[in-house]
């Protein structure tokens, strides 16, 4: 039986996950509503073609942005296992590590900037007369990307301190602001210049609420000089936290590059509307698993990994939840709704909507193990892995694309052969720390999938039937399809103990 500090410990934690989501939750929100509103500005005032331009430029920045060296997420998982502790100096210490990692890469992140930025309109051969246009976008993109790096320190410790939900309010403010300033840019046709102009201002005001939501509420908030052992320490772990985040972005984002220069930037344009509703996953299961990881951070922290693993088994659970009610409501209506938002030209068709959606469910299932391997702060393996699993992808995607014209479609099935081997691997490696047996998790694997798989062969069957031609209408399919399929999930999908344990954390 638990012990009374115990209970309230979990209490605690549960708490604290709870206000995390609500915050991650309201932040997303109002950052889809406001994406909602703005990217058919984006198409239309910059046009498809440039609408494509401005995804891809974004993407080649998330790599120029690995290197920064990561120092944000050593220091946000370094104090999250030091939740408990009252060693302040040795927190500000992380800070200070931190920093000093963030000034080593710097000059590389500048080089690396410069080049992206210089020969941006030569590998998307960009017409000569928007050439200027495009290089001044790139070279603003990668100054918010040195800007984010920077200012993602106070946002780090917050999280690490499982103090995420404190900004609960004013970062949703910040990103309606942001909306504003794109808009304005849009309205003023200063083109592709003024939109990465709006996003670099908004990055500024963003790092200014969270230095100052810090500064409020985490009593140790400060920076004191490391030692030179603690500095290579925090080199070493952002080293592969470095790598990890490079093969992050080659998992996630490479997509829409491979296509770009493979294919067309025109097709860039339909792919990423169309995959606007799917990608809702995403950060809806991101938004879950950041509010327990903290959380479990101190559970690991404190060696009880017997309470870790009953952790994890909910997380997943819950996340296989979210993501099959959610992905069988997109596989049904993202017809309808790339219909009514953008137009029937920016729908990439039924086989290619079902494999998009596969490969954002089998990527939100693999992260949850990714994260948790984060926690234990030990990422050897998981970044060989995964750089492994990148490359695989990859290249099988170059040849779908480059020597067999396989499209969109060809491109999610080489994604998915690909991260097969995360999906294999990452359970295996964190069943070998938490000590749960190979073969209990495939027998906890068969009832979700069959479960996910019937749910998914129906949708398809119906979304080729069944198309909705108004906003109204469509408010209410989604709705009455999310609580359906819903319940059905909950009580199909789950065993009892899980509905159980799904309860107990809804309750709180």
């Amino acid at each position: 039986m638990q012990s009374p500090p115990a209970r309230r410990l979990g209490k605690s934690l549960t708490k604290r996950a709870s206000l995390n989501a609500l915050a991650e939750a309201l932040e997303y929100g109002t950052r889809l509503a406001v994406g909602f509103v703005v990217k058919p500005l984006l198409v239309a005032g910059l046009g498809p073609y440039f609408f494509g331009v401005w995804q891809i430029l974004g993407r080649l920045t998330g790599y120029v942005l690995t290197a920064d060296g990561r120092p944000t997420q050593a220091l946000k998982w370094s104090i999250a296992r030091q939740q408990t502790s009252t060693d302040f100096q040795q927190k500000r210490r992380y800070v200070g590590s931190a920093v000093a990692v963030w000034l080593l890469f710097l000059p590389l992140l500048a080089v690396l900037g410069g080049v992206l930025a210089w020969f941006a309109p030569s590998w998307l051969k960009i017409p000569i007369e928007s050439c200027a246009a495009v290089r001044v976008t790139a070279g603003l993109l990668v100054a918010n990307a040195v800007l984010t790096s920077l200012i993602g320190i106070p946002r780090a410790i917050l999280r690490g301190e499982n103090l995420g939900y404190k900004r609960m309010g004013l970062s949703a403010m910040v990103v309606c602001v942001g909306g504003g300033l794109t808009v304005l840019a849009l309205y003023w046709n200063t083109g592709l210049v003024g939109v990465a102009a709006a996003a670099t201002i908004t990055t500024l005001l963003g790092g200014i609420l969270f230095w100052f939501v810090c500064r409020t509420h985490v009593p140790w908030f400060g920076i004191a000089l490391p030692s030179m052992a603690e500095v290579r320490r925090f080199c070493g772990l952002s080293g592969w936290f470095l790598t990890w985040r490079l093969v992050h972005q080659a998992m996630l984002t490479s997509d829409i590059l491979l296509l770009g220069m493979l294919a067309s930037v025109q097709l860039v344009s339909v792919y990423t509307l169309s995959k606007y509703t799917p990608e809702v996953l995403v950060t809806a299961t991101a938004i879950l698993a950041g509010g327990a990881t903290p959380g479990l951070g101190g559970i690991l922290g404190s060696g009880n990994l017997t309470k870790a693993a009953r952790v994890r088994s909910e997380l997943i659970a819950m996340t296989w939840l979210v993501t099959t009610v959610m992905g069988a409501t997109v596989l049904l209506w993202n017809e309808s709704f790339a219909c009514l938002w953008v137009g029937p030209e920016f729908y990439v068709g039924t086989t290619a909507n079902l494999l998009i959606i596969l490969t954002i469910v089998q990527f939100v299932l693999l992260r949850c193990d990714a994260q948790i391997i984060d926690l234990t702060l030990n990422l050897r393996h998981k970044v060989l892995i995964g750089a492994a699993s990148a490359a695989v992808s990859v290249l099988a995607a170059a040849v779908v694309l480059g020597v067999f014209d396989g499209g969109v479609a060809g491109l999610c099935l080489a994604f998915l052969a690909g991260r097969s081997i995360l999906t294999v691997c990452y359970p295996w490696m964190v069943g070998r720390f938490l000590g749960i047996a190979g073969y209990t998790q495939l027998k906890g694997l068969l009832r979700p999938t069959a479960t996910t798989a019937l749910l998914f062969l129906l949708m398809l069957l119906l979304s080729q039937v069944v198309t909705i031609r108004s906003w109204t209408g469509l408010v209410l399919a989604v709705s009455t399809t999310m609580t359906t399929v819903g319940l059905f999930t909950f009580w199909v999908g789950l065993t009892s103990g899980q509905r159980r344990q799904v309860l107990q954390r809804i309750r709180g």
